[in-house]
């Protein structure tokens, strides 16, 4: 194997948006992730919208049924 051709291989630290952190190796020093294992809904048991840019609302608000 070639010597200097690879990226150095060294811990990184995952944030979640949930703001649980972790510690994995990986090439970069600090990763971002938006849903991790302890908030991801097929984990905790529990349903959970993860809203993007205001889509959920913006789907109720077309798709709102009128009460009669």
């Amino acid at each position: 194997m070639k010597e200097g051709i690879h990226p150095k291989y060294q811990a990184c630290v995952v944030s979640c948006a949930c703001g649980n952190q972790f510690e994995v190796f990986s090439n970069t020093a600090k990763t971002a992730i938006g849903i991790c294992s302890k908030c991801h809904p097929f984990y905790t048991g529990k349903q959970k919208l993860v809203d993007t840019e205001g889509r959920v609302d913006a789907f109720n608000r077309r798709y709102a049924r009128k009460q009669a």
